[in-house]
């Protein structure tokens, strides 16, 4: 990873989980963020 892909992922996954009030709610934001990347992997295989 670039240094600057890893800066914005940082970065969003501090925002994703400090949106978060509860740990059920920040499970859910780490499953959509992983079903997120999974899905764009699998478009790049394509």
């Amino acid at each position: 990873m670039t240094r600057m892909t890893l800066l914005a992922l940082s970065a969003f996954m501090f925002a994703a989980l400090s949106a978060c009030e509860t740990v059920e709610g920040a499970g859910r934001d780490i499953e959509n963020v992983g079903e997120a990347v999974t899905d764009t992997a699998q478009d790049a295989q394509y």
